[in-house]
């Protein structure tokens, strides 16, 4: 919330790695969905649990990533998303 209040104050676009961020007031945001990893690291932990061995687990890398625009902190700086970011984004926040 620092960095938020921080770029705001100086009209600085931030830009953070979770979707979160941008409902706190960042501008953008663009990596990995939090709940989905955490999901998928409780199922790896579930089949430690049973008995699978760690190092005979395949890895898991994530393959799926979220952009997520917030136009009402972008319009606060004066800025204007273009409309090529707002259709590739996943969410944008009015």
């Amino acid at each position: 919330d620092q960095i938020i209040r921080f770029g705001t104050e100086r009209r600085i676009p931030s830009l953070f790695w979770e979707a979160e961020a941008t409902e706190r007031g960042g501008t953008l945001a663009y990596g990995v969905n939090m709940t989905r990893e955490l999901g998928r690291a409780a199922d790896q932990l579930a089949r430690v649990l049973k008995g699978a061995k760690p190092s005979e687990l395949p890895v898991d890398t994530s393959t799926e990533y979220e952009l997520v625009v917030n136009k009402k902190a972008a319009a606060a700086l004066g800025m204007a998303i273009p409309g090529s970011i707002l259709t590739r984004a996943n969410r944008v926040l009015e």
